[in-house]
């Protein structure tokens, strides 16, 4: 008998459909995430793309990073694509406009955000997803945030043109990009492999 997985997508801003459409697709049932309570019972969390400044902002009156923070450390999956992985991020090189906002910082990673420009320098490109070699996802990289470094907690499972576009750390997997935005799952199955 297959256990159905209850996948909680923040949903606060950005990519939430796309995400919670795939998840659902694969089988998962999806709980749309506005506040503490909705944490409860789930089996993992993904944290979409969108703008950092502008989650971060709506979930400090709700005391909602400090929850997900306690839940990601005591062991509970986490996927962020884009803005996502800038609120996991241990690190933010540039992060003025988050400044006296709390983020959920649990992973061993730098990260620089809007790296790769503005809306016009956005992108498809093919990424090298090691635990599935001989996938090749397409992903879009709209406004990507740029791993700076990697520390020795995390470990790099995806690249583009030899650049690092994700990593895992335990129970946390983060990317660069928006799998979601694309179709493409094979970055969604991998986590709820995880769960």
């Amino acid at each position: 008998m297959t256990i159905r997985r209850t996948i909680g997508v923040l949903a606060l801003q950005g990519a939430v459909s796309e995400h919670a459409s795939i998840l659902t697709d694969l089988g998962a049932h999806v709980i749309l995430v506005r506040r503490t309570e909705h944490l409860n019972g789930l089996d993992g969390l993904v944290i979409p793309g969108g703008e950092s400044t502008a989650i971060a902002r709506i979930a400090a009156p709700l005391g909602l990073f400090p929850a997900v923070r306690n839940l990601v450390s005591g062991g509970l999956p986490v996927f962020g694509t884009c803005a996502g992985l800038i609120l996991l991020a241990h690190t933010v090189e540039d992060a003025d406009a988050l400044a006296g906002f709390d983020r959920i910082a649990t992973l061993d990673i730098t990260a620089q955000r809007n790296a790769y420009g503005n809306q016009l320098a956005s992108r498809e490109a093919p990424v090298d997803f090691m635990p599935t070699p001989t996938v090749q996802p397409v992903a879009a990289f709209i406004r990507a945030p740029h791993i700076s470094s990697v520390g020795p907690r995390a470990k790099v499972i995806a690249t583009a043109d030899g650049v690092p576009v994700a990593v895992q750390q335990d129970n946390q997997l983060a990317a660069t990009f928006h799998p979601e935005i694309t179709g493409e799952s094979a970055f969604h199955h991998y986590f709820l492999s995880l769960v």
